[in-house]
C-alpha cells in the first residue's frame, strides 16, 4: 500500500466514525437529553430504546464490529496462512477502527442507561477502549518491521545511518557547523530525568530545541532547498533512532504488562456480551429479522 493509499485508508476510517458519531448525535439529541421518565412519552422512543428499531439495531452492528475486529486480528496474528493478506499494522488500523465504531454504536444503543451486568460489560468495553489507546500508544513507540514484526536492539542500531560520513561528503558545510550539528544530534539526553513521563516531555522539548538548531546552521550556510530538506529529515531520523533505543526496553516491558490489562477485561466484556445476546433472543426480543 503506497503513503497516499494508507492516508485515504486512515483518512476513511475516521471518517466513518466521526459521521457517525455525529448522525448519531444529530438524530438523537433531543431523546438522549430527556430524562428517563420522559422518554416514554417521547416520539422517538419506540426507535431510539434499546429494544427499538435504531437502538436493537446499533447494538447488533456494535456488537458484531467488535467481534469481526478482535477476531480478525487475532487470526491475522496466530496464522501463518493470513500472514501474505496485508501489512499486520494494516490490520491492527482495521481492529482499531471496528473497535472504536462497535463501543460508539453500543454506547447509543444504550440510550445512555445501563445496570446490572450489562454495566460490566459497558464499563469493561470502555477500559478495553481507554487501555487500547495507551496500548496503541506504546506500540508505535516500538521500532517495527515493514511487516509489522517488533524489531531487535541491534536491528534498530543498524538502521542508523552514518550521518558523519554523509554530511561530510554530500553537504557543503564548514567544520564548525559540521561538529555542532553531530554533537547535537548525540544520544545525550534522557539518562538524567529517572521519572519516564518526564523523561519523555524533557526529551520531546529537548529535540525541539536541536532541530531548531539545526535549521538555524543550515540557514545560516544558506544551503540549496533540496539540500536543506533532505539534511534535516536525516537529523530527524537520527534522533527518533537514538530515542527509539534509549526507551526500546521500557516499551518492550510495557507492552507486556498492558496486556495484562486489555486481555481480561476484553475477555470480560465478550463473555458478557454474549450472555447478554443469548438473554435477550431467549427473552423473545427480534430486530427486522
Amino acid at each position: 500500500m503506497s503513503v497516499t493509499a494508507h492516508r485515504i485508508y486512515i483518512g476513511l476510517f475516521v471518517s466513518i466514525i466521526f459521521i457517525t458519531l455525529i448522525l448519531l448525535i444529530n438524530n438523537g439529541l433531543s431523546y438522549y437529553n430527556s430524562g428517563i421518565e420522559e422518554r416514554v412519552f417521547h416520539s422517538d422512543h419506540s426507535v431510539l430504546k434499546p429494544s427499538g428499531t435504531i437502538g436493537h439495531g446499533l447494538g447488533i452492528i456494535g456488537s458484531l464490529s467488535i467481534l469481526i475486529g478482535v477476531s480478525t486480528y487475532m487470526a491475522r496474528k496466530r496464522y501463518r496462512s493470513l500472514s501474505r493478506l496485508g501489512l499486520l499494522k494494516h490490520w491492527l488500523e482495521f481492529h482499531i477502527f471496528l473497535c472504536t465504531l462497535g463501543p460508539v454504536l453500543i454506547l447509543f444503543h444504550t440510550s445512555f442507561k445501563f445496570g446490572g451486568l450489562v454495566a460490566v460489560s459497558f464499563w469493561s468495553m470502555v477500559a478495553v477502549f481507554l487501555s487500547g489507546i495507551i496500548g496503541r500508544f506504546i506500540y508505535i513507540q516500538i521500532p517495527r518491521s515493514i511487516e509489522g514484526r517488533a524489531l531487535s536492539l541491534n536491528e534498530v542500531r543498524e538502521m542508523r545511518a552514518d550521518l558523519a560520513g554523509i554530511i561530510k561528503n554530500s553537504y557543503n558545510l564548514d567544520d564548525d557547523s559540521y561538529n555542532t550539528i553531530l554533537n547535537s544530534v548525540k544520544n545525550r539526553a534522557g539518562l538524567y530525568y529517572n521519572n519516564p513521563v518526564i523523561r519523555y516531555f524533557r526529551n520531546r522539548s529537548e529535540d525541539r530545541k536541536i532541530i531548531l538548531s539545526v535549521k538555524k546552521i543550515l540557514l545560516q550556510n544558506k544551503m540549496p532547498k533540496g539540500e536543506y530538506k533532505n539534511l534535516l529529515a536525516l537529523v530527524k531520523q537520527e534522533i527518533t533512532l537514538n530515542r527509539r533505543i534509549e526507551r526500546l526496553d521500557t516499551m518492550q516491558n510495557l507492552f507486556k504488562y498492558w496486556h495484562v490489562v486489555h486481555q481480561p477485561f476484553a475477555l470480560v466484556m465478550l463473555i458478557i456480551m454474549i450472555i447478554h445476546v443469548g438473554v435477550t433472543i431467549l427473552f423473545g426480543y427480534r430486530w427486522i429479522f
